[in-house]
């Protein structure tokens, strides 16, 4: 086909950013068996062309087609027919020339590489059952118990025993077992008992090469390219766009039937590309924010930040998540460097998406990587949380609180033998909210609350940032015998799964996941990121404690309170010594079974010998478990060192 490019004369450039002209039209591709619809958004355009190809790479053009300019800066043309299977891209024509192709930054299925976009009819996409498939509900945020975790890793060890080794289909696989015979993928998930697994970036990325996968290649996935599209290496075959789609939603249906929920990690603050990023090859410099000298900032520390304030940016991360959320069906969000973005649009973000689903859990890094020109009053930083009241924050208060911090190889933290980091630990308990018996002024990052409700503050101890908590505690010990490395990673999870926060664990924690001392390991091989079975087996004790632990949260409410009038006015500092914190709730709290339960953090090196007022049942004594308390104490009682002590009436 001959194609005559039509060039409309009209300014290409603007005073500003936001003398932009903007749009409130629906920019998706319309598809329906009769029609499709194509459009684009680019103000400084003179043409636009559409090319047509029979597959996702390594074809020609078979039609190319002029866009009609419509108003507002909108390109479009309809097609009468059923347009299935047919592969496109878009090109501008700016400042007298076309720029590089690219599928548009709304394209919701790609070609492998994810450099064309597919026309699909999303009806062939949903497994079996999709439409009667649920979101899962929570009663509180804090009821979740999350489990973070990159895809490739979990079954990408020989010994996992998976048929799709790495694969969105590999990770919810059941009946899998590992050489020692313990079970692997999501059996194991579903026996440790989270209710929320946190998936690493799993939209398109640039890293990985999809026509190559023979070649072991691993990457975390903070480089996106196209962010309305599954990535295509967990795919089976990611030349294919259909086959990521429907392997993703069978993915989060085989997790929402074990009653666990699917939060995305998402990446709006920055591209994995600059000059020839999606969005720079439809509008050029729009989506970014800029320095004084005219230089890209980088706030996130990847080469460029994107301007979530600006009309049209604001806009299309809060249709993608939304498309997410309704055509994924996902549970949740975090949002990664979310202190790039404005309190404002994350504002929006959360109310959009809690009407679509009102359990959704929404949360992200309190902080950025590199300064911003984005003033910090409009950040959406962890100090702004309670400018965010549907929003959650990671607490680095309570993290390096426990184990150091993760910036210094050599700091230790509450279980690993600082002192003074008690505050800090009482300060992660209450959930970073008010509490009257907390000493702000000495707890290590923040002087005061930042959370209005529990729930708001992400506790953690340790996630695919930095070393895991086995190596932290190794580097940061290094004299300390196994044992001794045992008891402190025990306690660290005990003080994170006991307190009033959003619990959040790090895939592989359970069984003492070790990265053999590597803090970054985004593209490190499989040998350092994997998930090692064999520790499952070896490291049993610390699986069970884990476990147990879990069980404890989710059979006693005392321990997620969902407000802070509920923290305050129940949950009481008893003891705090160096070493050393007590605390007790009370008032059978959030309907508990239990009326009154006391639990002691004991990091000392050496048992503590601890006065009691009356007669307690034992629920926890170092490792073992005891739900119903068959074994009483009085008067005074040894809490083994480097341990955690509960007791209940």
């Amino acid at each position: 086909m001959t194609l005559i490019i039509s060039c409309k004369q009209r300014p290409t450039t603007f005073a500003n950013f936001d003398a932009y002209p903007t749009t409130e039209k629906n920019l998706w591709l319309s598809y329906s068996k009769e029609a499709t619809t194509f459009k684009i958004w680019s103000p400084t355009a003179t043409a636009v062309k559409l090319n047509f190809y029979k597959t996702g790479n390594a074809s020609d053009v078979f039609e190319t087609h002029n866009l009609q300019d419509d108003e507002n800066g909108v390109w479009s043309k309809t097609f009468k027919g059923d347009l299935h299977g047919t592969y496109y891209t878009y090109q501008v024509y700016i400042n007298d020339k076309w720029l590089a192709e690219t599928p548009g930054i709304y394209a919701k299925a790609v070609g492998v590489n994810g450099k064309r976009a597919m026309v699909l009819d999303f009806e062939t996409t949903h497994p079996t059952n999709w439409k009667n498939d649920n979101y899962v509900t929570l009663k509180s945020p804090n009821d979740a118990i999350i489990y973070e975790l990159h895809i490739r890793d979990i079954t990408i060890q020989k010994d996992a025993n998976s048929s799709f080794p790495g694969k969105y289909l590999g990770l919810v696989e059941k009946g899998t077992k590992s050489n020692l015979n313990v079970s692997t993928a999501i059996d194991h998930i579903k026996q440790l008992g989270i209710t929320h697994v946190h998936l690493l970036p799993t939209f398109d990325n640039y890293s990985i090469d999809e026509t190559n996968l023979e070649k072991p290649q691993f990457n975390w996935g903070y480089d996106p390219q196209n962010y309305n599209v599954p990535e295509g290496s967990f795919a089976t075959n990611p030349f294919d766009a259909e086959v990521r789609i429907k392997e993703f939603k069978t993915m989060v249906k085989a997790f929402h039937d074990a009653n666990i929920g699917v939060i995305l990690d998402v990446v709006y603050n920055h591209t994995g590309k600059t000059e020839n990023s999606n969005f720079n090859l439809e509008n050029p410099n729009y989506y970014y924010r800029f320095n004084k000298d005219g230089s890209y900032s980088d706030a996130a520390a990847c080469g460029n930040e994107t301007a979530s304030e600006r009309k049209m940016a604001r806009s299309f991360i809060l249709e993608s998540v939304k498309y997410w959320a309704e055509e994924y069906h996902l549970d949740g969000f975090r949002f990664d460097l979310m202190g790039i973005h404005d309190i404002e649009t994350m504002n929006l973000i959360a109310a959009e998406i809690k009407k679509i689903n009102k359990n959704a859990l929404i949360y992200g890094e309190g902080w950025t990587a590199n300064n911003s020109p984005l003033p910090e009053e409009k950040r959406a930083l962890k100090k702004h949380t309670q400018q965010m009241p549907q929003i959650a924050a990671f607490s680095d208060d309570i993290r390096d609180g426990i184990k150091g911090s993760v910036f210094d190889d050599n700091s230790t933290g509450f279980v690993s033998g600082a002192e003074n980091a008690e505050e800090s630990i009482k300060f992660g308990i209450v959930g970073a909210i008010h509490h009257p018996q907390i000493d702000y002024k000495a707890v290590n990052y923040s002087d005061k609350p930042w959370a209005n409700q529990p729930w708001q503050a992400i506790n953690y101890v340790s996630c695919h940032d930095n070393h895991t908590l086995y190596d932290k505690l190794k580097i940061s010990q290094p004299n300390a015998s196994e044992e001794e490395i045992k008891a402190m990673h025990k306690l660290a999870t005990a003080i994170v799964l006991t307190s009033q926060g959003t619990p959040f664990l790090h895939a592989g924690s359970e069984m003492m996941r070790t990265k053999n001392g590597e803090h970054n390991s985004y593209k490190s091989p499989d040998a350092i990121n994997q998930i090692n079975w064999n520790l499952k087996v070896q490291h049993a004790d610390v699986v069970a404690y884990y476990q147990n632990l879990i069980r404890l949260r989710k059979e006693h409410p005392a321990f997620r309170m969902p407000t802070a009038k509920e923290v305050q006015e129940n949950l009481e500092f008893q003891k705090n010594e160096n070493g050393l914190v007590a605390y007790q709730i009370k008032n059978n709290a959030n309907n508990d079974s239990w009326k009154t339960i006391l639990v002691i953090f004991n990091a000392k090196n050496k048992p503590f010998n601890y006065k009691l007022d009356t007669s307690w049942r034992v629920a926890v004594l170092a490792g073992s478990f005891d739900f119903e308390g068959k074994e009483t104490v009085s008067g005074s009682f040894n809490v083994p060192k480097t341990s955690m002590v509960v007791l209940f009436k």
